[in-house]
């Protein structure tokens, strides 16, 4: 059994292999670096299915695969970094909305920012909520560019590099596999991906409520965030 050719996966990475066929690496590391600077893209499946693609049909250098999502990882997150440094929250206020950035959302990235630093930006890059923001919130919460620099590094190549590798070998294990063995196998792991899935999602709403309650009761942050939106307004207003 090819893996390829189960259903599903098929018309998947069929149109994965024509995208790859004409634009090369360059997709990845494109699609990779616009997620995140802060663009809603699925760059995460992209990087897992181009793997499985890597190891069913060997048509793409799995090191390639790789070398193309750490790049543009880091290259996405310094761009998003410089955005958000450049332009401030009261941009993000103004124009985050149209990209999911919530006026909640940058609440809760701030208090989160205050609270845990460049671990925030290291362990941000594998939770979705955060991975598109975690750049511009930096930027915009003035981190330091070293340090920034320097948990988005080990972020990218960790995120990007694990889970390139990880789903290259688990479709290279795969293929050694045939008949009702396979399939078995193959059951068994889609039960316990969705039940670790949901099990994860369950906690990270979970999380997530509590610390939007922490940061509304933070009254030195909403109160600072009410006085840049006051002067976003009065500078609008002079215009």
């Amino acid at each position: 059994m090819r893996l390829y050719k189960l259903p599903g996966c098929f018309t998947l990475l069929h149109y994965l292999d024509t995208l790859l066929s004409h634009y090369g690496y360059g997709v990845i590391g494109v699609v990779v670096m616009l997620e995140s600077m802060g663009l809603p893209l699925p760059a995460e499946s992209l990087l897992i299915t181009a793997s499985l693609l890597s190891a069913t049909t060997h048509k793409l250098s799995i090191w390639g695969i790789v070398i193309a999502g750490v790049s543009g990882a880091i290259m996405g997150d310094n761009f998003g970094y410089l955005i958000g440094k450049e332009f401030g929250f009261r941009f993000l206020h103004r124009y985050g909305k149209y990209v999911g950035l919530s006026a909640d959302r940058i609440l809760l990235g701030r208090y989160i920012f205050r609270q845990h630093g460049g671990t925030v930006v290291f362990f941000g890059r594998f939770i979705a909520l955060l991975r598109i923001f975690v750049a511009l919130l930096a930027g915009a919460n003035r981190m330091p560019w070293h340090t920034f620099l320097l948990h988005n590094a080990l972020g990218g190549l960790c995120w990007a590099g694990g889970y390139t590798l990880g789903a290259y070998y688990l479709g290279h294990e795969a293929m050694k596999l045939s008949g009702p063995v396979a399939w078995g196998i193959a059951g068994l792991a889609a039960l316990v991906g969705v039940t670790v899935f949901l099990f994860l999602k369950k906690n990270e709403k979970r999380l997530i409520a509590q610390a939007m309650k922490a940061a509304k009761n933070d009254r030195e942050l909403t109160f600072g965030m009410e006085k840049e939106l006051t002067h976003d307004g009065e500078q609008q207003n002079d215009a």
